[in-house]
């Protein structure tokens, strides 16, 4: 199976399946002497694991990270990082009923026209749990870019109809409130609609935010390697997100350009923009402005509702779909969202390194 690995030099490549022994990921191209602990990683995963509200899957995990290389006397070593995350409350019978059926929003169809088989134990590699290996690589990432001062934090901008007002924005609350959202009264009305869609036996989408403060100007390429490009990329590769925006996204298709160029202007004697439509990205490369990202999140497809469907003999049939589901996955989401990120911006910074000869003699002066 191709398509487990991103990256030019800060290359990830995720492994393990849903109900497998275990998942992890190999980070190669992390920089030798990054400080790093298992602590590091292990407050990433938290973010992401189940059963943690009523607005998550009841599975209980401990989500225990593992570093089997790549680490040693707390630094890294620049061989590559090995990472395990033991799976320790599967239940694969839950899945049983729907192994030669095709659940409604998954990819239990396309996986069968490719592969002529499938793992049916909770999607196997097409599960969100597969993210488990993202999120430890996108740790790494946001430990190594702190050091130059780059900051990431993604949160709900969204629950279904219910969004946060940014005027009432609180960075502590995407950490307190169960739905990951920064704003504790928007949080209270979004739990309400979740609790109703829970009692129909339903799920809702929504829509993460990131916003990416501190990355200088210059990374990226004007062609097949920009910034932009690949941030959409690594974002439409999580399972759930249909839709990736930069800046004002949809919203400058019925603008003039009066009205979405951001002018250029001198603060402090440096250059910056009046405004930020693009998103801190032009020409796909970053201008020095904070980058602004939406993701667009499905419901979750596993719902009790009877829904129709065909078995692999081409019977039309109705299912009820078991199992211990989240009746939304923003909240999990946001901590992918923010990894994959993480990921595409180290990787352009240290593709960067080489793009001007001053750069390099600076590295390797006399």
């Amino acid at each position: 199976m191709a398509g487990s690995t991103l990256g030019i030099i800060y290359r990830i490549t995720t492994w393990g399946e849903s109900h497998g022994p275990g998942l992890g990921v190999v980070v190669d191209g992390c920089p030798a002497g990054l400080p790093l602990e298992t602590n590091d990683i292990q407050s990433y995963l938290n973010r992401r694991k189940p059963g943690q509200s009523r607005m998550t899957t009841p599975r209980k995990e401990a989500d225990a990270v593992e570093i089997l290389s790549g680490v040693f006397e707390g630094q890294t070593t620049g061989a590559p990082i090995s990472l395990l995350i033991r799976n320790t409350s599967q239940r694969s019978g839950d899945y049983s009923e729907i192994a030669a059926c095709y659940r409604p929003g998954h990819a239990d169809y396309t996986f069968d026209q490719k592969y002529g088989f499938r793992d049916y134990r909770g999607g196997g590699r097409s599960s969100g749990r597969e993210t488990i290996g993202r999120v430890a690589a996108g740790a790494i990432a946001a430990k190594a870019l702190s050091e130059f001062g780059i900051q990431l934090t993604a949160y709900t901008k969204s629950i279904g109809p219910v969004s946060i007002d940014p005027t009432a924005f609180d960075r502590k609350a995407i950490l307190e409130t169960p739905t990951s959202m920064p704003d504790r009264e928007a949080s209270a009305r979004a739990e309400k609609y979740l609790e109703d869609c829970m009692r129909n036996y339903d799920s809702s989408g929504g829509v993460i935010e990131c916003v990416i403060d501190g990355v200088p100007a210059g990374l990226g390429d004007p062609v097949f390697e920009k910034l932009d490009a690949n941030l959409a990329k690594a974002i439409m590769s999580i399972g759930a997100v249909k839709a990736v925006e930069i800046g004002d996204g949809v919203e400058v298709s019925a603008r003039r350009g009066s009205e979405n160029n951001d002018a250029f202007r001198v603060e402090n004697g440096r250059i910056t923009k009046a405004t930020n439509h693009a998103g801190g990205i032009l020409g796909g490369i970053s201008d020095g402005s904070p980058i602004l990202l939406c993701a667009y999140i499905k419901p979750t497809p596993s719902i009790f509702s009877p829904q129709n469907t065909v078995n692999r003999d081409g019977e039309e049939i109705s299912i009820s779909i078991k199992g211990r589901h989240d009746p939304v996955i923003v909240p999990r989401a946001v901590v992918v969202v923010e990894s994959m990120a993480a990921i595409t911006i180290l990787d352009a910074l240290l593709v960067n390194a080489g793009a001007k000869m001053d750069h390099l003699k600076a590295i390797y002066k006399n």
